[in-house]
């Protein structure tokens, strides 16, 4: 279960990206971990994992919401 870990990690660690740089990585990872996570999801169908899915993706719009604003900018 170490995808569990590291999208747990991710989550809580939300506020220490702050450069532009910072937050596409972010987001890169999150979109990995969602989708590493939903493969344990399909076998298991296990709602905590779907929770943290679910965390992980409002946590990566979040991030491309705010950096799409500033290339509009």
């Amino acid at each position: 279960m170490d995808i569990i870990e590291r999208a747990l990690e991710f989550e809580e660690n939300e506020s220490t990206f702050k450069s532009r740089d910072e937050r596409i990585r972010a987001s890169h990872t999150a979109k990995e971990l969602v989708l590493e996570l939903n493969q344990i999801y399909k076998e298991d169908k296990d709602p905590k994992i779907m929770d943290i899915m679910k965390r992980i993706t409002a946590i990566k719009q979040k991030f491309e919401k705010r950096l799409k604003g500033r290339l509009s900018a």
